[in-house]
C-alpha cells in the first residue's frame, strides 16, 4: 500500500517549472460586490446552467420537467459590511450552486502557496449539503466537502473561508487555462450567501480539508448530506442484525461487503439472495456511498466483529472513483487497506475480491476505463490462499463493450436480472471457497 501511494506522492511544486522566475501574481478577484470583468455568475442545476443578469435568477424553468417541486434561486443581495453579496437557495434538488466562469484564467500561480478565501453565511441548511469546487482545466474540477461544518454554520452570520489551494490540486492537474474557476454547490435544500470570492498567491488556511493521497485509508464516516441521516442508524442496525443472528444459531457463513451495489441485495436482489445465499445465512453489509475509507470505518467499528464466516465478498471503489476521481493507485491501496482490516478481524475467513463492476454505457466511457486501471492493479493483492480476486464484468457486458440498460439502468447498478448475472457469474467460485476446509 504504502508503494501504491508513494507513486502518486509527488510535490505540488513539481507542476510550477516554468514559474521558478515568473513575476510575483496579485490576487485574483473573482467578485467583490459585483464580479471581475469577462466573468460571469450563473445559478447551476443539474442540467443547465442559468446566468445572473439582474437581481435574480430562477432556474425553474430548467428544473419543472424533471424534477417537479424542485427550486433553485441565485439572488444579489446584501453582505458582510454592508457590500454586496449572492445568495443561493434551493430546494428538493441534488444539485445547486452558483458558478463563477470567465476567460482562461492561470491558477498555477496560486497553487504552491496560495489559498482561495471567501465570505460566507450558512441561512438554513439543515435538509442539504455544500461542498466548494475549483477547476483544474478542461473537464477537470476538485472539490471539499463542507457538510458538516456548513451545518454547523448555520446561523451564525458571515465567516471567513480560507482554503490552501493544495485542497484542488492533484498530481498533473493542469491549471493553465481555467474558464470555471469556482462553483458553491448546493444538495438536498439550504440557503447560503457567498462573498468576496478571491484567489491569493499567501494566506493563513482556516479551514482543513482531507489529504487526497491518503483519504482512501483514513476511516471515516459517509458524511454526505442525504446520508447524515441513516448511515449511521444503519450500521447500528448491522451490528444487532449480526448479534441477533448469532444469538439464533445463524451465525453468517457468507458475507457481502461494498457500496449501494452489495445494499443492493436487499432491494432489486432480493429475489436472486433469497434463492442463492438465504441458505448460508448470508450477511449484506452494503451502504450507497460508501467508499473504501468508509467500508473500513465501519470495519473498524464492530461490523464482523462476533461472527466466523467461511467467505467474505468484498466489491468497494466505484466510488472513490466516480465521486472524487481517485486516482487508480489510490483506490488500490483503499482497497488493499480494506484487505489488511478483513484479514486481522476474520482471520478463518477467506476473501473473494471482486473487480470492481463496469459503469457507463460505452467500453470506452470516462469511468469505465478508470474502474478498469484499479482493477488491473487488484489480482496482486490476492494471494490464493486468503484473498482470492473474480473478474465477472464481461457477463454484464455486449459483445461490443457496451453495458446494456436492461442489466444496469442507470449504468452503475443491477437491476434484477444484473443481479441474477452476477450469481452466476460468481457462483462456481464461490461454492469451491465454500467447499474449502476451515483455515
Amino acid at each position: 500500500m504504502r508503494a501504491g501511494l508513494a507513486a502518486v506522492s509527488l510535490s505540488i511544486a513539481s507542476m510550477l517549472p516554468a514559474l521558478a522566475h515568473a513575476a510575483p501574481p496579485v490576487d485574483l478577484v473573482l467578485f467583490d460586490g459585483a464580479p471581475r470583468q469577462g466573468v460571469t455568475i450563473s445559478a447551476v442545476a443539474p442540467d443547465t446552467e442559468h446566468v445572473l443578469l439582474g437581481e435574480r435568477v430562477d432556474a425553474a424553468a430548467g428544473i419543472r420537467d424533471t424534477f417537479p417541486g424542485s427550486a433553485i434561486e441565485l439572488a444579489r443581495g446584501e453582505g458582510p459590511g454592508g457590500g454586496k453579496a449572492l445568495t443561493l437557495r434551493w430546494n428538493r434538488i441534488w444539485k445547486s450552486g452558483v458558478r463563477f466562469a470567465g476567460p482562461p484564467f492561470d491558477l498555477r500561480p496560486y497553487l504552491a502557496a496560495g489559498t482561495l478565501a471567501f465570505d460566507l453565511k450558512v441561512d438554513a441548511l439543515d435538509q442539504g449539503g455544500i461542498l466548494f469546487r475549483v477547476g483544474c482545466g478542461d473537464d477537470c474540477e476538485r472539490h471539499v466537502s463542507y457538510v458538516l461544518p456548513g451545518r454547523a454554520a448555520q446561523g451564525k452570520g458571515w465567516q471567513r473561508i480560507v482554503l490552501s489551494m493544495s485542497c484542488f490540486a492533484r498530481d498533473g492537474d493542469d491549471f493553465r487555462s481555467v474558464t470555471r474557476p469556482f462553483l458553491l454547490e448546493g444538495t438536498g435544500s439550504g440557503q447560503v450567501g457567498v462573498a468576496n470570492v478571491a484567489f491569493s498567491r499567501a494566506g493563513t488556511p482556516n479551514t482543513p480539508c482531507p489529504d487526497w493521497r491518503t483519504v482512501a485509508v483514513t476511516p471515516d464516516t459517509l458524511n454526505e448530506s442525504w446520508s447524515t441521516d441513516w448511515w449511521l442508524p444503519r450500521h447500528r442496525q448491522k451490528l444487532d442484525e449480526a448479534r441477533r443472528m448469532v444469538a439464533e444459531g445463524r451465525s453468517p457463513q457468507l458475507v457481502f461487503i461494498g457500496d449501494s451495489i452489495t445494499q443492493g441485495w436487499e432491494k432489486e436482489g432480493a429475489q436472486v439472495w433469497q434463492q442463492n445465499y438465504a441458505r448460508h445465512h448470508a450477511l449484506a453489509l452494503g451502504f450507497g456511498g460508501d467508499r473504501t475509507e468508509n467500508v473500513l470505518w465501519r470495519l473498524q467499528h464492530g461490523e464482523v466483529d462476533g461472527i466466523d464466516p467461511k467467505v467474505a465478498v468484498l466489491l468497494i471503489g466505484t466510488n472513490n472513483t466516480g465521486h472524487r476521481r481517485d486516482f487508480p493507485a489510490i483506490t488500490a491501496a483503499g482497497i488493499e487497506r480494506n484487505l489488511e482490516e478483513l484479514k486481522a478481524r476474520l482471520p478463518r475467513t477467506r476473501i473473494l475480491l471482486l473487480a470492481i463492476f463496469p459503469r457507463d454505457a460505452a467500453a470506452d466511457g470516462p469511468l469505465r476505463r478508470l474502474n478498469e486501471q484499479v482493477n488491473a492493479r487488484l489480482p496482486a493483492l490476492a494471494d490464493g490462499r486468503r484473498v482470492f480476486f473474480l473478474d465477472v464484468n464481461k457477463a454484464f457486458l455486449g459483445a461490443d463493450g457496451s453495458l446494456p440498460a436492461n442489466v444496469m439502468p442507470d449504468w452503475l447498478h443491477p437491476n434484477e436480472a444484473g443481479y441474477a448475472i452476477w450469481a452466476r457469474a460468481m457462483q462456481p467460485e464461490l461454492d469451491r471457497l465454500l467447499a474449502l476446509p476451515r483455515l
